[in-house]
């Protein structure tokens, strides 16, 4: 099990980002995929076509979301997501962890944040 942590900056202030995590509606429009999700800690989750899926456990508007994503049934403890919004000069500054990834999912799941998550985020945001 492995670890990752990365910051990124986001062009948007803290609460339109928040909203741009947990509402489906918002979701769709920048990843291009429905999404099922909501705010409501204990829900289930559902993102890219159920290539991501967990449950949502905190939240704290326009600050904070923990989830747990699934890995299947052999996992050996549970993979929590944090996403820290920061307020920043330039928009938001997010502090992503991501705890208890399977090693053979390690990579995908890297490049995923950085690649696909994020990098859909900033370009629907800077509009680049």
């Amino acid at each position: 099990m492995k670890d990752y942590k990365k910051y990124f900056t986001i062009s948007a202030e803290p609460e339109v980002l928040y909203a741009a995590l947990t509402n489906p509606a918002t979701i769709q429009l920048w990843s291009g995929e429905p999404a099922i999700m909501s705010d409501e800690p204990g829900s289930e989750f559902s993102l890219w076509e159920d290539s991501i899926v967990g449950k949502n456990l905190e939240f704290e508007k326009g600050k904070m979301i923990v989830q747990q994503w699934y890995f299947g049934e052999n996992e050996e403890a549970p993979s929590i997501v944090t996403i820290k919004l920061h307020p920043h000069k330039q928009g938001t500054s997010v502090e992503l962890r991501h705890t208890n990834i399977p090693d053979d999912a390690y990579d995908d799941i890297v490049e995923g944040w950085n690649q696909v998550y994020f990098a859909s985020l900033d370009e629907f945001y800077t509009g680049e």
